[in-house]
């Protein structure tokens, strides 16, 4: 790969993290939420509660970040965290109803977030996308992806 196309190919990965985040902001915060803690509630619908060192591993995010998280969503009443009766210096965290209904919410704006995205994409480029995007992920991490 010569450098020329190295720098054209990390400029557009670049651009389009950048312009995700900042349109994921602005879809996220009608609802009163910061980008990241959508992640949060998202991870907690799909598995259930979780202690807070599982929902950090979950996310790819440092411990500090997921307690600033819990602890913010807490407050709003979105989730709830209590002492796990197992280890007591382990904090389990939940959703609550409110939280529950807003990962409905955060779903539909997931969904015009990845159309908005993909628009204008061939559907063959649409079906490897995904696999696409995992192996350029797994690659950054230093990971083998076979």
């Amino acid at each position: 790969m010569d450098s020329e196309y190295a720098d054209a190919l990390n400029q557009a990965i670049r651009l389009l993290s950048l312009r995700h985040r900042a349109r994921a902001a602005q879809l996220l915060a009608p609802l009163g939420l910061h980008v990241g803690q959508e992640a949060v509630l998202l991870e907690l619908d799909r598995t259930g509660p979780l202690i807070q060192a599982q929902l950090s591993e979950a996310l790819g995010c440092e411990p500090p970040s997921v307690t600033l998280m819990t602890r913010k969503l807490e407050v709003s009443g979105h989730i709830r965290r209590t002492p796990d009766p197992a280890d007591k210096r382990a904090t389990v965290v939940a959703l609550t109803d409110s939280g529950k209904a807003l990962a409905g919410q955060i779903r539909e704006l997931w969904v015009t977030l990845a159309q908005e995205t993909v628009r204008g994409l061939p559907a063959a480029t649409l079906r490897q996308l995904p696999d696409v995007l995992h192996t350029m992920s797994t690659n950054v991490d230093g990971k083998s992806s076979a």
